[in-house]
């Protein structure tokens, strides 16, 4: 029996001493992987930093070009518009050249007649009662057209 304690022993001993082998084993690749993970994490950390200052660094720059576009693009409406304007106000001065529109306008506008012609004014009667009502202040004194413009003027701040 005692070859067979002393193999016993011996195979007790192996494993335990295979098992503390083994254990060693991975709790060494267990510190080597958390000491990568911890370099891995500080350049992640350090990529982010510059991907941030990077950021920071180019948003001025591109708010300015944005906002430089967005000023050109309003510049070429109002430039855009200008033409227009230039073109109507061609029209008009090539229009007033005409002698037959201009007599036409100033007929109109001014109310002139040719000599021999006799000119009439047809006034709406309804609109005459209108603009009387609208009127009604010239009626009254003075005074009160001044005190019913302050009492309009508090109404409107309140």
């Amino acid at each position: 029996m005692a070859v067979k304690d002393r193999d016993r022993f011996s195979t007790a001993t192996r494993i335990r001493l295979l098992g503390e082998q083994t254990a060693a084993r991975v709790y060494r690749s267990q510190t080597k992987r958390q000491a990568r993970r911890s370099r891995l994490t500080g350049r992640a950390a350090l990529l982010a930093l510059v991907l941030c200052s990077m950021v920071v660094a180019l948003a001025y720059p591109i708010r300015q070009y944005v906002s430089q576009r967005a000023e050109i693009a309003d510049l070429q409406r109002q430039k855009e518009e200008a033409a227009e304007r230039v073109e109507q106000l061609r029209d008009r001065k090539a229009r007033w050249q005409d002698d037959a529109y201009a007599e036409q306008q100033i007929r109109e506008r001014l109310h002139y007649v040719m000599p021999g012609e006799t000119g009439y004014i047809v006034v709406d009667p309804d609109a005459a009662k209108q603009s009387r009502t609208e009127l009604g202040a010239a009626d009254r004194p003075w005074y009160s057209n001044i005190w019913d413009g302050v009492d309009k003027a508090d109404a409107a701040d309140q």
